[in-house]
């Protein structure tokens, strides 16, 4: 191994030593000896706050432990609620504020559309990402299971007239639901031109009328009286209809409509923490080198698909004129946030008097610096047209955490020659303490935050792990209706519809899991928008092109207006423990509940730990591919934990169920020639060793975290490949 590189006090490992100095710093105005000596400086601060929150968290548990064990039984709502408030675990609610986050994007702070979330470890998937925000609702369509395979309708590698025209007729029945015209409809229109600024349809009969909402046009391209684009605009999101008869598909259409191209993913999480396995200095510097060639706006990859070689880049801006003839631009790519770790992440990546730094102090310093160069115009894009930086920050514990966060960044502005309140904050309230201390979080960050969003995987886990005395929890399933869950995804959104986060920032929900059941996604997920939400997390570009149309179908402005008058969710609805209590569970449900539970440990784990791939596609035990991260598997080893502390289960069991089920993720494997088996021998497989670790530690593992385990045991791997 090379020499660490000394440097103001610190020890750094010469991979990220080089990618700072080589790659990063060059056009920041930033210098190696600023950057290193700020890092000191914050680590040399903010680290023993760090270690004190971390203490903190600890010490709540203990005291939730405590109470639980002296009070058994059914809670008694009010003398918890009082424990609570007396451990100041549940803060005082205080005054009413309003959040007041200057110089947000549109994007966050207005604009209502979906939210693409992907692992930056993975150049092309982080491209395919950024360049999501347009997509073609024809190819959205015509590859996912919403129009039917029936007879002669069946998706085939050479296109499939019969398919198209189910998917034609689906389009164009959104396109009368959202931008409808003044008579008739899309479906008979023959021809669209401009003439002196308005939109003029020519229908089939000869006739010709104009849009139902004249304020729906937008612009055109290319010739007024034969346009090539037609772009409209609905609920501040657009939607260009594509035309040209020398094309396949338009050659067959009425109107010569080739393709419809929708404004979808309108921001991306880029993701350093969930969705990655990166656990050393070489990682780290995959995961920044991505980010940085995405502020430079020159990240590309290249990648075999279909026998083919392709090249990927971040598409350019797209060009239209508009009603007045006068040319425009709008954005080509999605604009994009970075999810740094959470506070409990600690790294050797940089040490500091012989210790391992907090990890979110290096997150957040070199993400920022790659940052400057999209701040800088130093590339072909601009990523924030208002100078802003976003971070999203995962697993906070509380006001206090938020507050150190917050310290955090206007360190790393002060280091890195930033104005104050450049960096903004998306809150992830997933895990209980934040959930039930909202709205004072909120307060702490009232200058900087853009974003809150709920993570049922992850407040799940956290609900377990925290109430683990409590008593068994029910299974799995059903803590999806579980009444403290739907109480807090409504207090989410009450409590920033009352802090007044509309036109500062986004309102979130969750991923939907399924990436190839869009039929059940655009059944269900309308909900969102319904609920209020500004945003909702996406697993594909795909994905997001359908779900946006949730997004014309309800004006989520509107929805919230009505919502803001209706108070708060009851705040002891989410105190509600979601254990069986009396219920009694038999054998059967109980081995059901495991193998399901250690299929999916299994599944992601394997290839957390042998390959290292953070997220991915991973077939449940029903061979359902459903997208997988950390957080999926800290609920199912939580709740594995859980039954076996209270002996519903034993670990002769446990220990069974997972050699079965290893059997069933190996055959779900087997057409991966690099897959290892772990049946062929348990005690050398350290992927089944790190999964059976995520069980018998899960009780003892601080909030239920899978980080210290999938970190130990994939660095084991590492060394032991090597």
């Amino acid at each position: 191994m090379a020499a660490r590189i000394e440097a103001h006090g610190l020890s750094i490992d010469p991979a990220m030593y080089e990618l700072v100095q080589n790659e990063i710093l060059p056009g920041t105005g930033v210098t190696a000896d600023q950057f290193w000596s700020g890092l000191k400086d914050i680590t040399r601060d903010l680290a023993p706050k760090n270690k004190a929150l971390l203490e903190k968290r600890d010490h709540f548990q203990r005291q939730l432990d405590a109470w639980h064990q002296s009070n058994p039984g059914p809670v008694d709502t009010n003398a918890y609620r009082a424990f609570l408030e007396t451990t100041g675990y549940l803060v005082p609610d205080g005054d009413r504020f309003k959040v007041r986050t200057g110089n947000v994007d549109s994007e966050v702070a207005e604009i209502a559309a979906p939210q693409l979330v992907v692992p930056l470890d993975n150049a092309r998937y982080a491209l395919n990402a950024a360049n999501a925000r347009w997509h073609s609702l024809y190819d959205a369509l015509y590859g996912s299971d919403i129009v039917l395979e029936v007879e002669g309708c069946k998706k085939t590698a050479k296109y499939n007239p019969v398919r198209g025209v189910q998917v034609i007729r689906y389009v164009r029945e959104f396109l009368d639901q959202v931008v409808p015209l003044a008579t008739g409809s899309h479906a008979y229109a023959v021809k669209y031109k401009v003439k002196s600024g308005k939109l003029v349809v020519v229908m089939g009969d000869g006739s010709e009328t104009g849009l139902g909402w004249r304020e729906c046009f937008a612009g055109f391209c290319g010739d007024p009286d034969s346009p090539t684009n037609i772009l409209f605009k609905h609920n501040d999101l657009h939607i260009d209809i594509c035309i040209g008869e020398g094309y396949f598909i338009g050659r067959g259409d009425l109107a010569g409509i080739y393709d419809v191209i929708v404004e979808s993913a309108l921001t991306t999480i880029m993701d350093c923490e969930d969705s990655v396995a990166a656990v050393d200095a070489d990682d780290k510097a995959r995961v920044y080198r991505n980010w940085a060639g995405l502020m430079r706006g020159d990240l590309t990859a290249t990648f075999r698909k279909h026998g083919k070689m392709l090249d990927r880049k971040l598409e350019p801006d797209r060009e239209y004129t508009g009603p007045d003839d006068r040319p425009f631009q709008l954005p080509g790519r999605s604009l994009m946030f970075v999810r740094n770790v959470g506070t409990h992440m600690y790294t050797d990546t940089v040490t500091c008097n012989g210790e391992d730094i907090p990890e979110s102090f290096l997150d957040a310093m070199v993400t920022a610096l790659a940052a400057k160069h999209d701040l800088d115009a130093n590339g072909p894009f601009r990523n924030s047209r208002t100078g802003s930086i976003y971070v999203v920050k995962p697993k906070m514990h509380g006001p206090e955490e938020v507050a150190a966060a917050v310290e955090l960044f206007g360190r790393v502005e002060e280091s890195l020659n930033l104005e104050r309140k450049t960096i903004k904050i998306g809150i992830m309230d997933e895990e209980r303490r934040t959930t039930v201390n909202l709205k004072e979080c909120i307060r702490m960050a009232q200058d900087r935050v853009v974003f809150i969003n709920t993570g049922f995987l992850d407040r799940t886990g956290d609900e377990i792990h925290s109430c683990m005395e409590a008593g068994a929890v029910i299974p799995k399933n059903d803590i999806k209706h579980a009444p403290w869950l739907l109480a807090y995804e409504d207090w989410n959104v009450d409590i920033g519809l009352e802090t007044g986060l509309p036109g500062h920032g986004q309102i979130g929900k969750g991923m939907w899991a399924a990436p190839d059941n869009m039929r059940a996604m655009m059944e269900q997920k309308i909900a969102h928008p319904r609920a209020g939400a500004s945003t909702a997390w996406v697993p594909s570009p795909t994905a997001a092109a359908l779900h946006v149309m949730h997004y014309h179908q309800v004006n989520v402005a509107t929805r919230q207006l009505a919502l803001s008058d209706s108070g708060r969710t009851n705040l002891d609805s989410i105190l509600m423990i979601p254990v069986l209590g009396e219920r009694a569970v038999n054998h059967s449900t109980v081995v059901k509940e495991l193998e399901n539970n250690a299929q999916s440990i299994l599944g992601y784990v394997v290839r957390w730990i042998d390959s290292g791939i953070g997220c991915s596609k991973v077939p449940d035990i029903s061979d359902v591919a459903l997208m997988e991260d950390r957080a999926t598997l800290r609920i199912s080893s939580q709740h594995i934990a859980n039954w076996l502390h209270h002996g519903l289960t034993t670990k002769n069991q446990v220990r069974k169920v997972f050699e079965k089920m290893a059997g069933v993720v190996d055959r779900q494997n087997s057409r991966d020639p690099d897959y290892r088996n772990m049946s062929d021998d348990f005690g050398n497989s350290i992927a089944f060793q790190a999964s059976l670790d995520l069980v018998f530690q899960g009780r003892n593992i601080p909030n239920g975290y899978t980080e210290p385990v999938l970190h130990a045991r994939r660095r084991e791997f590492k060394a032991k490949r090597s």
